[in-house]
């Protein structure tokens, strides 16, 4: 009999050993008792209770715990039945139970029988079906239930009131305002008739093929975002049209999170069962984002191609379908200010494939025909990306730089800043910005005269300065205009640096040293010496450059390489024509530093430039000796700001363009500055005293302002293709930069040009016009601040290769012109990358400009591989566009 029924135990009805059998048969237990005479004996038979509760002595006499009725009972309280019969030491003969039993009340059923009662082992623990399809129903009953609640809680978006975005206001670093712009929603809804249908064909085909008969979700798609965001990845957007217009009409909350694509879920179920399927095409269209601004298809077909939306052909329909994938990477104009892989060649590779993939789509579905799309392979004309006045001049620049800065350096997304609503204060200073834009206009009027001169086309010029004591970047010059000049030649212009990464190359000598000639290429800092600006090097023109140890270096080809300096000439005096570094540094000897790299360890030089404030990604040719002479293509911005270590005595502080970041939330953002010590004082202030020679009595004199101190260094590179000069007061770090570029994007396959002739100059330096503009502008910039002195360095590191030598006699500077001379043939200058005369051009880089080429002028010329040569500015010649301050891998600005 289960347990669950068992009958109350009756009280005895009589002695002996029937009644004593009869009441254990009876029992919870359900055993019977021993038989006689089963162990022999009578009165064995009742030796111990089956329970093991009670004892009785032979012959059925009682032991002293009573008699046959008590020892029914005992048996009975000691559990009975079964169950507790099978429980390790309950009545179990010697098992540790034995005794008296415990008293158990009536068993209650539960309302989920889990653990399992009646059911022992694993057994017990497995849910019986009756549970698991009990919770499914519970479960699922509860899903449909929260869904119906959710269905009936949401109402169908008005496209009506989509986009409608606030403005962003910037402010100047004194707190005025600068410009109150990002919401100016160019937007007009049109009625689907006034959609082109290959428009309408072209997203169909590119997004959601299925749109007119699919239930407006798409659930392999809803589950993969939420499951996505659930695990901390990127947000996803809709999968359908329906969910995209949705999504794009509830501009009230844009957060990515699990309950807001929830509620996008059931919206887009009820707009998919109450909206018409063209009524919701049009809805999308007329509330997608296309870029520039443009919110919907007649914004966005008059801010590209200045034409209503009903006049767009299925070319340009396919070209706005890609644009819908996001116009940072797609817009032909570029969006390096956000991402320096977002150049204007790298867009238009996209686009182009995009809108190629889109046209074949449309023929495949049917929706448009072989012949029509055949006559659209290449991207249409489009006009002006900057329509809004406001950001003319350098303010469409500084706008770019901090919306950059705010994307890479916060939660805000590109996507937010065109909803609006920010108060965005920058690091701007006016008065800096206006006096770098008036120095710069300034030489372009008095020298630059394109209609005289064809060698006067393509100028520009970019600049930046940086304040060392913050890192905040308080004027730029980006170009002539923001809506005419696409590229922010502060930022991003590809354009090499030339001699001005010579101070790296001293920095890592002095923090590191030179390496001990008998010792392993991989040297300790205690087994290398620690090198003094007085080390004596060799300024030899067509010096023969070696390893380390003495051995001759070879590229890649069994070349020797014989380092050229400018003009042919030599610095010093035979037979070694040894010069001590600072001397070589306010020449800017080539040689010298060239061989000063190879013996401190070019991967050490490349840490010093990163640890003054270059980025990595800028670094061009890092294994090639001309590395230490200044081919890589840092931004002006960068270059200030690594210059700003060595002005603030080693301590590094990341060029920021914003400070505070504020929303009707209150305050999002807050800048904090970080600094690193990157070179000791001892190292970054006699760099800066190397650096004073060269402004005093060097390359860089025209570059003196009254009454205060200056470090800096010219540079001009190989093709005399750019030219720089970077500098500091303890206030304020600047870096100028000047080069030819063609600006328009219809050239195809663009380069740098030589400057030979350019401003009626023989060839452009760096102590020419960008010492010039510098001078002009720090003198303004600087004015009404008291002039502070540089500290005095200690002294640092030994003289390496002292060898007494006549007092050295510069030959060149870069204020004197030197007469032309033929150019050294390749065997004396390009063992180097650089191919030879009949390889450049073979390969698209010469150019019949007109001049002597003599690599140069000031002793700076850099036979190198010239990656920047061909392709866009801020790129490295494929469109990588890496100069950037804040993207790429790292960041842009």
């Amino acid at each position: 009999m289960s347990e669950h029924r068992r009958k109350p135990s009756q009280p005895p009805q009589g002695g002996g050993r029937a009644a004593a059998r009869r009441g254990q048969s009876g029992s919870s237990s359900g055993r019977r008792a021993a038989p006689r005479g089963a162990t022999g004996s009578p009165a064995d038979s009742y030796g111990t209770s089956s329970h093991g509760s009670e004892s009785y002595g032979p012959g059925g006499e009682e032991r002293p715990y009573g008699g046959r009725a008590e020892a029914r009972r005992a048996a009975q309280r000691s559990g009975g039945g079964r169950r507790r019969a099978a429980e390790p030491g309950r009545g179990v003969p010697g098992g540790p139970g034995r005794g008296r039993g415990r008293a158990t009340g009536p068993v209650k059923k539960r309302i989920i029988d889990y653990p399992r009662a009646g059911k022992y082992g694993w057994q017990r623990w497995v849910p019986s079906w009756k549970l698991v399809s009990g919770l499914c129903v519970g479960f699922f009953g509860s899903l449909v239930a929260i869904a119906g609640i959710g269905y009936a809680m949401v109402g169908v978006p008005d496209v009506a009131k989509t986009a409608e975005a606030q403005n962003n206001v910037f402010y100047w670093a004194d707190g005025s305002q600068m410009v109150a712009t990002g919401g100016e929603t160019n937007r007009q809804i049109v009625s689907l008739e006034q959609i082109p249908e290959e428009m309408r064909n072209a997203v169909i085909s590119q997004e959601n093929k299925t749109f007119y008969t699919d239930s407006g979700i798409d659930p392999k798609g809803i589950a993969r975002a939420v499951l996505n965001m659930a695990r901390g990845g990127e947000t996803q957007g809709g999968s359908t049209i329906t969910q995209q217009y949705v999504k794009n009409a509830m501009l009230d909350d844009q957060s990515q999170t699990i309950s807001r694509k929830f509620q996008e879920i059931f919206v887009s179920i009820k707009v998919g069962a109450k909206l018409p399927k063209d009524e919701i095409m049009a809805g999308y269209l007329n509330s997608a984002y296309y870029g520039r601004g443009a919110y919907g298809i007649q914004a966005a077909s008059r801010a590209y191609f200045n034409k209503d939306s009903v006049d767009l052909s299925p070319g340009q329909c396919a070209f706005l379908a890609a644009m819908l994938k996001g116009a940072t990477y797609y817009d032909p104009a570029g969006a390096t200010s956000i991402d320096p892989a977002a150049t204007p060649e790298a867009n238009r590779k996209r686009a182009k494939i995009q809108m190629q993939d889109t046209l074949d789509k449309m023929v495949e579905y049917g929706h448009l025909d072989a012949a029509t799309r055949a006559k659209y392979t290449e991207l249409p004309a489009y006009q002006n990306p900057r329509s809004n006045t406001a950001l003319s001049g350098q303010v469409g620049y500084l706008v770019d730089l901090a919306k950059a800065y705010v994307i890479n350096n916060t939660n805000i997304t590109a996507e937010n800043l065109q909803q609006g609503g920010y108060s965005i204060y920058t690091t701007f200073d006016k008065k800096k910005v206006k006096a770098l834009e008036a120095a710069v206009k300034k030489v372009l009027k008095e020298n630059i005269d394109p209609k005289k001169r064809s060698k006067d086309t393509h100028v520009q010029f970019g600049g930046a300065s940086v304040d060392p004591e913050t890192g905040a970047i308080r004027a730029i010059y980006g170009g002539e205009d923001a809506t005419k000049h696409f590229t922010n030649n502060a930022d991003v212009t590809g354009a090499q640096v030339g001699s001005t990464f010579k101070p790296f190359v001293l920095a890592a000598a002095m923090k590191w040293g030179v390496r001990d000639p008998e010792g392993p290429a991989e040297q300790a800092q205690d087994e290398r010496t620690k090198v003094s600006p007085k080390s004596l090097y060799s300024g030899q023109h067509a010096l023969k450059i070696k390893n380390y140890d003495g051995t001759v270096w070879h590229d890649d080809k069994g070349k020797e390489w014989l380092q050229a300096n400018d003009g042919d000439e030599s610095l010093g005096e035979p037979p070694n024509y040894q010069v001590d570094l600072r001397t070589a540094m306010q020449f800017s000897a080539n040689s010298a530093f060239v061989q000063l790299g190879m013996d401190v360890g070019l991967d050490k030089v490349k840490e010093a430039a990163v640890d003054a404030g270059i980025r990595e990604d800028t670094l061009t040719g890092t294994t090639f000796p001309s590395f230490s002479i200044g081919i890589s293509e840092p931004s002006a911005i960068r270059m200030a700001g690594s210059y700003a270590t060595f002005a603030a005595s080693g301590k590094k502080r990341e060029p920021f363009s914003v400070t505070e970041v504020k929303s009707e939330k209150g305050t999002v953002f807050r800048h904090k500055g970080k600094t690193e010590q990157a070179f000791t004082a001892q190292v970054a202030d006699n760099v800066t005293d190397v650096l004073k020679t060269v402004v005093e009595k060097g390359t860089g004199t025209s570059a003196q302002l009254t009454g205060r101190e200056v470090a800096g260094k010219t540079g001009t590179t190989d093709g005399n293709r750019s030219a720089w000069f970077v500098g500091y007061t303890p206030q304020l770090s600047t870096a100028i930069s000047m080069f030819r570029y063609p600006d328009d994007e219809k050239i195809k396959n663009r380069r740098f040009l030589k400057m030979y002739g350019t401003g009626g100059q023989q060839s452009i330096h760096g102590s020419s016009f960008p010492a010039e503009i510098w001078q002009d502008y720090m003198e303004q910039a600087l004015k009404g601040e008291p002039a502070k002195a540089f500290p005095t360095p200690e002294p640092i590191g030994e003289v390496i290769n002292d060898i007494p030598e006549p007092t050295p006699t510069p030959t060149v500077s870069e204020t004197q012109e030197p007469s032309p001379t033929p150019t050294p043939t390749p065997s004396q200058t390009e063992p180097s990358p650089t191919p030879s005369t009949s390889e450049t051009c073979q390969w698209g880089w010469c150019e019949d400009d007109g001049g002597t080429d003599t690599g140069g002028t000031g002793g700076e010329v850099t036979t190198s591989p010239s990656p920047t040569d061909t392709g866009d500015p801020g790129g490295n010649g494929n469109g990588n566009g890496n100069g950037g301050l804040f993207g790429g891998a790292d960041s842009t600005g």
